[in-house]
């Protein structure tokens, strides 16, 4: 969906969030696209535990983060997701029968189990000592966190 209908009834400056998201991107030297849509990533996350369990996480979430922000291509389309494990190396065939099997839905659904207990609602967040931040913030505001004093949350 657009990213219009994402936020449809909420106060979100799409300009502005996008703006600030380019900035910190470009600031921490991340690619990040002129992005227009917004896709389920359910299946990316599910190939991405099994990319995990094969010792190959950190190559697959790279990859997932440069194709959604920077590529603006729809992780949610299974041919996407195996194009991108072709390109990496990984095995297709196994990545393909992941994907048919649900292989790795139940630990998906743990992962969101426990964060909906958790009160997240957004990623990035980060939680310490009963309070949040949520989305990409500046290092300001991360060391606030942490250090317990009080931080503008933008």
């Amino acid at each position: 969906m657009t990213l219009e209908e994402l936020f449809a009834g909420r106060t979100v400056d799409i300009p502005q969030m996008l703006s600030r998201l380019r900035q910190v991107a470009a600031e921490e030297g991340l690619p990040f696209g002129d992005r227009k849509k917004t896709f389920n990533s359910r299946l990316a996350q599910e190939l991405g535990k099994w990319a995990e369990s094969i010792g190959e996480g950190d190559k697959f979430h790279d990859a997932m983060f440069r194709a959604y922000f920077a590529d603006g291509w729809n992780i949610g389309n299974a041919g996407v997701l195996l194009n991108v494990c072709e390109s990496l190396g990984l095995p297709v065939d196994e990545a393909e029968r992941v994907l048919k099997e649900s292989s790795f839905k139940d630990m998906v659904d743990s992962d969101w189990t426990r964060s909906r207990k958790a009160g997240v609602t957004a990623v990035p967040t980060f939680a310490m000592n009963e309070r949040m931040l949520v989305g990409a913030q500046p290092y300001e505001a991360l060391e606030g966190l942490l250090s317990g004093r009080v931080v503008e949350i933008f």
